[in-house]
């Protein structure tokens, strides 16, 4: 990764103020409070510098204001430059890396790393895979769970042999494949949950990749998703049932 840190936006506080204001408002400045135009920048030694007022409802606000750089003392100049290194580092960049390079606090890195990524994430993503495509369909536990959670089989019966406080955090993935990546973590992975996740997540029109797991997979190679999209619960649980009792017979 190549990156510059000699550029004035990544040093100087006003070079890097300059750049947010020209890059949030190409045409000039706008309050975020009520959307008018008519704003005033503030000058002198009383008011902070970048700080605008606007005429229509009198509010103040700065390039921070409803950005993830509101509420924060961290300079302008170590934002910008934590926004290049994220978002130009092929591996990710973790809290630790933006410590040591912009030379902060861990506690101010993790705080803007959270803030950067949040930022990047999108709102309203569409459904990965498509026609022809194939999403593969996983799970995986990471981590201890903070408030163990018994299996709905037990039926509140009491754990005899188990260590409910070594349960681990379930997490479900899919992978459209030479496409994008959806990691989600479940409080607790059932089949209604799982098929909440795909209807959500992947195009009715894909091809479903999964291992042999009762969740997922049914033990099936692939098979399109509009067939478990489109099944009612009842369906869903009678799949897993004839899967069950075909497994018990063999």
């Amino acid at each position: 990764m190549n990156v510059d840190l000699t550029k004035p936006i990544f040093n100087d506080e006003d070079k890097a103020r300059e750049w947010l204001e020209a890059s949030r408002w190409p045409n000039g400045p706008a309050c975020p409070h009520c959307g008018s135009v008519g704003v005033l920048r503030l000058g002198g030694k009383a008011h902070r510098p970048g700080l605008f007022q606007c005429r229509d409802c009198r509010g103040q606000f700065t390039v921070r204001t409803g950005q993830v750089m509101e509420r924060s003392h961290i300079p302008l100049a170590k934002w910008v430059l934590g926004f290049h290194l994220m978002a130009a580092s092929k591996k990710g960049m973790s809290a630790h890396q933006l410590h040591r390079m912009l030379n902060v606090t861990y506690k101010n890195a993790w705080f803007m790393a959270h803030r950067i990524r949040e930022a990047m994430a999108d709102s309203n993503p569409a459904p990965i895979g498509g026609e022809g495509k194939v999403v593969e369909a996983d799970e995986a536990h990471h981590g201890r769970i903070e408030t163990p959670i018994p299996s709905a089989q037990r039926k509140g019966r009491p754990y005899l042999k188990r260590d409910l406080s070594k349960q681990k955090r379930p997490v479900v993935a899919l992978v459209e494949r030479g496409g994008e990546v959806r990691a989600f973590h479940m409080p607790h992975v059932t089949a209604e949950n799982v098929r909440e996740a795909l209807v959500k997540h992947a195009d009715r029109k894909s091809r479903r990749h999964t291992d042999e797991s009762n969740l997922l997979g049914f033990n099936w190679s692939s098979q399109h998703l509009s067939a478990l999209i489109a099944a009612p619960h009842q369906e869903l649980r009678r799949a897993f049932s004839n899967r069950a009792s075909c497994a018990a017979s063999r």
